[in-house]
């Protein structure tokens, strides 16, 4: 078509003009040209154009993916109710101003919303920023909180292993001056209790200090103004072989060569309180103030955590970094661990479902007198567990339950739904969930096969001699079986009878 035709000529002088960096003017003016041609022939076409689909990065949840999330989520509430935290929200948007300079080579996934005149706008990047927000706005300098909340990043997806650019996060944080470690320990016994909670496989759940890295960067010969730039390049362990990451702090990043090998000597280690002891003998490691500091925190953390019975998944990693520039002292993240075969001796990290760590500046950053409140946290990465749940549950087959109705009013024969009516306002009145077909006579092959379709456990039958005798027939789906229940009896009958399902 000659209108498509312009519009891609149109496009091709728009990517020449941008090439040659040309004047802005006239790079703007055919810009507004193109989207005029655009809007024209979306007027022509929008009817046949159109296809209907979720933006990239985001999908629909139906009612089957929704019920194994709620397993998930309860899970992950019962636990941080357990441990005595309050719950809290925030806007899904804040001040651009806001997130602007929290989270280091990240902040170009922050989605901006458009500038309508008035404020200028960010969907929010994380839950941990709007929480210093918070605390910073309404003087909190003490609380235990958890949020859960979807967040926004312009990253590239993907989705099948619970890459989104709309995503929940599940965090917890402990705000507050407190004695040295105790907060971090239980994040970790949260952590733990979670991933064993649910189930996901074997984990390991690696940690770390931003002093430990810091001071490791001074002793290999880093200089300052490049900590918070290699320490990314660290963070890109996990998923690069090291000679990727080296290339990439000498080539691109401009460090030497000699510093890089020295880095890499260190990042490679990992273990336990042993290797603490080893690194708190390390000559060049233990004449650093930082990371001496980091290293006799990390002592007493090991000592916590073995208290708490979990040192046996907890890994002290020199390779862990975290990217984003507002930790300030331990870091964590766990991952789950996929056993190959047999033959493999390590096994394999199939990502992170946990992360977290301390950051004691970050409130500060929004006081106007600077005054910091201490805090560490944990986030859950709701969204990579629940792809390995749902794929799971695809892999075994298993049925799962959309609706928690525990029985179905039914009737065996004609005329009765005015009874059906009156028993199904009785069991609602008395907390019972219950359903009845929308039907004035449905047959009762048709009411059966509902509750088999479902999995709803139990079926309160109606019938003209049932209610001569003042009895309901309650009839047990997975077996067949009936009973005649006294009509006074039923409400109790089903509680005791679901009570076991």
């Amino acid at each position: 078509m000659a209108e498509e035709a312009a519009v891609r000529a149109q496009a091709e002088t728009v990517r020449r003009l941008k090439q040659d960096k040309a004047d802005p003017d006239e790079i703007a003016k055919e810009v507004t040209k193109l989207l005029e041609m655009k809007a024209q022939l979306g007027a022509d076409e929008g009817k046949q154009k159109f296809v209907l689909k979720t933006p990239k990065g985001t999908r629909d949840f139906g009612p089957r993916e929704m019920a194994i999330r709620e397993r998930a989520f309860k899970a992950i509430i019962s636990c941080f109710k357990r441990h005595g935290a309050e719950v809290i929200d925030t806007p899904v948007f804040e001040l651009k101003e806001t997130l602007t300079g929290k989270y280091g080579e990240d902040s170009k996934l922050i989605y901006d919303l458009k500038d309508q005149g008035g404020e200028l706008l960010s969907l929010r990047y994380d839950l941990t920023v709007p929480f210093a927000r918070y605390l910073a706005m309404n003087k909190i300098t003490n609380i235990k909180r958890y949020h859960i909340a979807k967040v926004y990043r312009r990253d590239n997806p993907a989705m099948t292993r619970g890459r989104y650019r709309e995503f929940y996060q599940c965090d917890f944080d402990i705000a507050g001056q407190f004695d040295p470690m105790i907060p971090d320990a239980e994040c970790l016994k949260i952590v733990h209790e979670i991933l064993s909670d649910l189930q996901l496989g074997d984990f390991v759940i690696k940690v770390n200090d931003r002093r430990i890295l810091d001071g490791m960067f001074a002793v290999c010969g880093v200089p300052d103004n490049k900590f918070r730039t290699i320490c990314s390049s660290v963070d890109k362990l996990d998923k690069m072989p090291w000679e990727e990451v080296r290339s990439e702090m000498v080539g691109e990043k401009g460090l030497s060569p000699e510093a890089a090998d020295r880095i890499g000597e260190y990042v490679q280690l990992h273990g336990g309180l042993d290797l603490i002891e080893r690194l708190l003998q390390d000559p060049k490691l233990s004449q650093n103030k930082l990371a001496k500091e980091g290293l006799g925190d990390m002592k007493l953390l090991f000592e916590y955590l073995t208290l708490f019975g979990i040192t046996g998944k907890i890994s002290f990693d020199l390779s862990l970094a975290r990217g984003l520039d507002y930790y300030t002292g331990v870091i964590f993240e766990a991952v789950l661990l996929q056993q190959e075969n047999e033959h493999v001796e390590e096994p394999v990290s199939v990502g992170s479902v946990a992360g977290g760590g301390r950051y004691d500046g970050l409130v500060g950053m929004f006081d106007p007198k600077g005054r910091k409140v201490p805090c560490v946290g944990v986030s859950i990465g709701i969204e990579r567990i629940f792809s390995i749940l749902e794929q799971r549950l695809e892999a075994s087959e298993e049925k799962v339950r959309t609706t928690e109705t525990q029985v179905l009013v039914a009737s065996a024969q004609k005329k009765l739904l005015e009874e059906r009516l009156k028993l199904i306002s009785e069991l609602w009145d008395a907390g019972i969930k219950a359903e009845m077909l929308y039907k004035k006579n449905p047959k009762l092959l048709n009411q059966l096969q509902y509750c088999e379709d479902t999995g709803i456990p139990l079926v309160a039958i109606v019938g003209e001699q049932e209610l001569k005798d003042g009895v309901v027939k309650l009839r047990i789906v997975a077996t067949r079986e009936e009973v005649n229940v006294r009509r006074e009896s039923l409400v109790e009958e089903i509680r005791i009878r679901t009570s076991q399902c």
